[in-house]
């Protein structure tokens, strides 16, 4: 039987032996689609993105103007009426992520709430990452948006899309992950997003799509191992590659345009029940 890494908080060896448990183990080279960063013990949030790039050899560009999480949609293989009906508005913002700014309010289900709280205390303030909100707010909370690629020095090419995201009232970090694009067994490309965690991770890969307003619908709503969908990834005190596909959880994003201005709803669900919403509204730098 495998087992986690010992020398960590008890809460982290848990979940991980959770997914030892409950997973399988994976040959790394076996599933390019899905390994992405894993998360270490001594840092998080900005730190993490240092360390990790000192131990990759690589460089941390945050000036660069213009930077985007997908640096053409058109990597997204839409169809042609697809990528043709997707709002222009939409697309700009997501191959130029770092001129706009970010505003989100959050909802959520008082079933889930406590969970929510419990995430807080036992994770996210720890690892300074996740950090959502446990109370509705109507209002609004600003963020500070920021994209930080990571360069190769000798090929000059980015092997690494962070997007960073911070409440700009506390500075805790609500997202901190990795953006790019993979393709699925299946053969479909989907947007994939890594959030480093102790040890390993969690993975979201999201199916795209546009609707009938031109709206981009990202969606996690995969059946099995191999489809869009939510998964954990993890080493074991050994250094074997573990995964958890995790059906029941589920996040759906739809972005949208009105003139100048987009807005963008993300759901979450467990179970089918709704656990949270976020409401977004994004507006281009001054």
């Amino acid at each position: 039987m495998a087992f986690a890494y010992p020398m960590q908080k008890f809460q982290d060896w848990f979940t991980q032996q959770w997914v030892i448990l409950r997973g399988r183990k994976i040959n790394a080279d076996d599933f390019p689609w899905l390994i992405g960063p894993f998360g270490n013990l001594e840092s998080n949030g900005d730190d993490f993105i240092r360390n990790f790039a000192h131990q990759e050899n690589l460089i941390i560009d945050r000036e660069t103007p213009s930077r985007g999480l997908i640096p053409s949609m058109k990597k997204l293989n839409l169809s042609e009426i697809e990528f043709s009906n997707l709002s222009e508005q939409v697309r700009l913002f997501y191959e130029n992520t770092a001129d706009y700014d970010l505003n989100f309010s959050i909802q959520w289900n008082p079933y889930f709430k406590l969970f929510g709280v419990l995430v807080n205390k036992l994770f996210s303030i720890r690892i300074n990452q996740l950090n959502i909100p446990t109370e509705n707010s109507k209002d609004g909370e600003s963020l500070n948006s920021e994209i930080i690629t990571l360069i190769d020095p000798v090929s000059n090419e980015v092997k690494y899309t962070f997007w960073f995201r911070a409440i700009k009232s506390s500075r805790k970090v609500v997202y901190s992950g990795i953006y790019g694009v993979c393709t699925l067994p299946s053969g479909k490309t989907c947007i994939k997003a890594v959030f480093p965690l102790p040890n390993g991770n969690a993975t979201v890969i999201m199916n795209p799509g546009v609707g009938e307003d031109g709206e981009l619908i990202l969606d996690s709503s995969g059946n099995k191992f191999g489809d869009a969908g939510f998964y954990f990834l993890l080493k074991d005190s050994k250094g074997e590659y573990w995964s958890q596909f995790i059906r029941s959880f589920r996040d759906r994003l739809i972005i949208n345009s009105e003139g100048e201005c987009i807005s963008a709803e993300q759901t979450l669900t467990l179970w089918h029940k709704t656990v949270l919403k976020f409401n977004y509204v994004i507006k281009h730098k001054k």
